[in-house]
């Protein structure tokens, strides 16, 4: 076990350990430059998404919005509520202003990986889509390709579709123990079976969870959080003030300072918006929606919602509050719940638990259907997708009941930093297909159309299924 455990330490150690992070870094701003910052000229339109069609035209595929949802859910989670306030506690206020700098760049490489996830889409026989970085890599790059998109299939199904999950459920049996003291076996059986309920449902029944789970968990969470800074408000000012000053090395809070911070920082909020890392993609593609670039703006405000908004809440709640020394030894979850019990009170430690379990279910859902996307990708045998779901069930109820037992997963981090790499070299590799795709879009906008379309015929060259693109302009 030793050998095995050095092995993926190695690979850890060559993504996440020294690679990976200027990598996105340097790849995201290229992307922004390179789309004349997309992400800035649609801000705006982004927010639409928000009041769109509540339910898609074709009952077996789903709406923008609720691709949104089930991203969000996805992303948003324990990097908002422990990975913020680490962030804090190791590299100092100025992590919040890195945790801003790669969101903002990461809104880019978030709108490249999920629009080119739409181009490459394919319908499946039941009318749903199905699309993400493996089928762009086979559809975009080819059949030569195909290893590649083999090598990320495999390292997805076993970080998001079997690692993670077992962590989620060791997260919500933790904190229902501590709050309620709740049986962790008792909480293995009821995650469980809610976790069935929803899979056996398919992205349907994932999508009208995460429509109801998400918005209720977020707002809640950022409602508290805005209370807490509007009765500390007189602080604000000075709370950003830190930020910014220890973001440049005017004000040294930890060691390391300058260092220290965008260190951190970036590295919080890679792993807190997964933007570039090619997970998202695989929910955006099952939109039904008309032009490529339309969920890619959608996706991009995923990004925006995880970090510019939620995790600014928790770094100010925490900013603000007397429970904050910099260079503590505390834990993430903790730090958090203290600066919400100083404020408003011990009853809010059983909101955030609460929280903690929603934000911990709706990424084991989400987390589910990567894993069962990467399947199909592997193989066309339906009951192969039957035995994942009874697999994750287990799994779920292992990390839930037997806390220890989640040590096995070691290789989630280090597969998910494979999972990186190979989506950015598919992403550089189409990056010419995506300016395209977004020229078409600029084109349309420019010439007055309020919803562009997206018409195949205009790319005969790409390896595009015509029947995933059947709607017309108004």
């Amino acid at each position: 076990m030793s050998v095995i455990e050095g092995f993926f330490g190695i690979i850890g150690d060559l993504t996440w350990g020294w690679a990976l992070i200027p990598f996105l870094v340097v790849f995201g701003v290229f992307i922004t430059i390179g789309t004349n910052f997309v992400q800035f000229r649609y801000f705006k339109r982004m927010f639409r998404v928000l009041s769109g069609d509540a339910q898609s035209a074709d009952p077996n595929t789903i709406t923008a919005r609720e691709a949104l949802f089930v991203s969000v859910g996805g992303r948003v989670g324990g990097g908002n509520i422990a990975g913020v306030a680490v962030a804090i506690t190791l590299g100092g206020p100025g992590a919040v202003f890195w945790m801003w700098a790669i969101a903002i760049v990461g809104m880019a490489t978030s709108l490249v990986e999920c629009s080119l996830a739409q181009v490459y889409k394919r319908r499946q026989d039941d009318g749903a889509f199905r699309g993400g970085p493996a089928r762009v890599i086979l559809h975009g790059l080819g059949e030569n390709y195909r290893w590649l998109a083999v090598i990320y299939a495999v390292c997805l199904i076993a970080a998001f579709g079997i690692g993670f999950p077992a962590f989620q459920g060791n997260t919500v049996a933790g904190a229902a123990e501590n709050a309620f003291g709740l049986n962790r076996l008792v909480t293995g059986a009821l995650l469980t079976a809610g976790t069935g309920f929803i899979v056996f449902g398919g992205i349907q029944r994932i999508a009208k969870a995460s429509d109801i789970i998400v918005p209720f968990m977020a707002l809640g969470y950022i409602a508290m959080a805005l209370i807490v800074i509007v009765i500390n408000i007189a602080d604000i000012p000075a709370a950003f003030g830190s930020i910014f000053a220890n973001a440049f090395g005017f004000q040294e809070a930890v060691g390391g300072g300058m260092g220290a911070a965008i260190a951190q920082g970036l590295r919080r909020g890679l792993f807190s918006n997964e933007a570039g890392l090619g997970s998202a993609p695989n929910v955006a593609a099952t939109a039904d929606v008309r032009h490529p670039i339309s969920q890619g703006i959608t996706q991009s405000f995923s990004v925006f919602i995880d970090t510019i908004i939620i995790c600014t809440c928790t770094a100010l709640m925490i900013l603000v509050s007397d429970v904050y020394q910099p260079g503590a030894d505390i834990d993430g979850v903790v730090l958090t719940q203290n600066a919400l019990v100083e404020n408003l009170g011990a009853w809010t430690s059983y909101f955030l638990t609460f929280a903690v379990l929603l934000f911990a279910f709706s990424s084991i859902i989400y987390n589910y259907y990567l894993g069962e996307n990467a399947i199909t990708v592997l193989t066309k045998n339906s009951g192969a997708i039957f035995i994942f779901k009874l697999v994750l069930m287990a799994i779920v109820f292992l990390g839930a009941s037997a806390p220890g037992a989640t040590a096995i997963f070691f290789f989630s981090d280090p597969l998910m930093g494979v999972l990186a790499i190979v989506n950015l070299l598919a992403l550089m590799m189409l990056f010419p297909i995506l300016r395209r795709v977004l020229a078409d879009f600029d084109e349309q906008r420019k010439a007055g159309v309020a919803r562009p379309v997206f018409d195949p015929a205009k790319f005969p060259d790409l390896d595009v299924d015509h029947t995933a693109w059947t709607q017309k302009a108004d």
